[in-house]
């Protein structure tokens, strides 16, 4: 096993050079990047949301020629060239690729074009609201699922099944941005009551509020953006159980344990959850990537939860590179990490499961 983690620890190193090189490539090719963002400003062509997004003073930016870029026309070409040379685009696109790549090693992601702070602090202040979203989706996703996918394969053709799985169906098949605008408008003062927040983790007075208040304030705050992003999870990891348990049960070895005098559930939880369970940790790392920062995109700017994806996203709309390569390059090698920590419990789960053998 040390030989198999070895490999895949090495084979990280050119997926992630791989990951990034292809992204560096394609943002050349992207128009109105950060020196074009600047003109625009600089010539009153920014809209009002870029406006509002970019920050002021000294900015940076590059470049060798005004006509290169877009509206840049009748602007001084030695300021073209000092933009150019403040974001760093006077160096050939290979030489800048590289540097990033040496930097990123050392988890040195530079700073922000536009917000005038380190890359790594925007991260860390934006962490908390992706990690709450993240883990406790997670949790109460697998907690209820499980179960209730145990219970459903069990129960298979029962009237319990059918009528579990026409709500799942249902839940899985409504998008989860409209069943949080759908709960907006039920409980949060939309049309009918106004039970919960509909802004921030936590109240503006957290840190005056008891001990015992703060939990509670912050899962008051969490209740809707949870209940909305646990839908698709919810339903996918239910038939998911269901199925893999369903496949598990009609196997000869469950025969021979049931003859051999075993109840039901020595049976189930003895012999066939052990086996069952390996298909669901399969899913487990693309299941929290998801929730830990793509899935939470559209649920963070419905709730105003300012976390790594609504981060992420307008750093590509700002054209903010370097936060762009930062989140691409840390939730790339953390999908990668927890790829082997899945594999690596596979093993620990099954003692039959050898990856040693089979080729990487």
């Amino acid at each position: 096993m040390g030989a198999y983690v070895i490999r895949r620890l090495l084979l990280m190193i050119p997926t992630i050079v791989g990951i990034m090189a292809i992204s560096f490539i394609v943002i050349q090719f992207a128009p109105g990047g950060p020196v074009e963002q600047v003109i625009a400003q600089l010539t009153g062509q920014a809209d009002s949301a870029d406006q509002r997004l970019s920050g002021g003073g000294d900015l940076p930016g590059g470049g060798d020629e005004g006509s290169k870029y877009r509206g840049a026309q009748g602007l001084d070409p030695e300021l073209i060239a000092k933009l150019e040379k403040q974001f760093g685009f006077d160096k050939p696109p290979l030489t800048r690729f590289g540097e990033m790549m040496w930097n990123y090693i050392r988890f040195d992601f530079g700073e922000s074009f536009f917000r005038n702070t380190s890359v790594l602090d925007l991260i860390k202040e934006k962490l908390p609201v992706s990690i709450s979203l993240g883990i406790w989706i997670l949790i109460f996703s697998y907690a209820i699922s499980i179960p209730l996918g145990i219970r459903k394969a069990i129960r298979d053709g029962s009237t319990f099944d059918v009528w579990t799985s026409g709500v799942i169906v249902v839940g899985y098949a409504v998008p989860s941005f409209l069943f949080g605008i759908l709960l907006i408008v039920l409980f949060a003062g939309g049309s009918f009551y106004d039970w919960f927040p509909l802004r921030g983790l936590v109240s503006d007075n957290f840190d005056q509020l008891a001990w015992w208040q703060k939990p509670l304030d912050y899962f008051w705050h969490l209740t809707l953006p949870l209940i909305s992003l646990s839908l698709a999870a919810f339903a996918t990891t239910t038939l998911l159980t269901k199925n893999s348990f369903i496949e598990e049960i009609k196997k000869q070895y469950v025969v021979t344990a049931r003859a051999k005098g075993l109840n039901e559930r020595q049976v189930l939880y003895g012999h066939v959850f052990r086996n069952a369970m390996l298909i669901i940790i399969a899913g487990f790392p693309g299941a929290f990537i998801s929730a830990f920062f793509t899935g939470s995109l559209l649920i963070e700017n419905i709730f105003s939860l300012d976390g790594l994806g609504r981060l992420g996203y307008l750093s590509v709309v700002n054209r903010d590179y370097p936060i762009v390569f930062a989140t691409l390059y840390i939730f790339s090698l953390l999908g990668l990490v927890v790829s082997l920590v899945s594999d690596l419990i596979y093993t620990w789960i099954d003692p039959r499961i050898d990856f040693e053998r089979r080729d990487v």
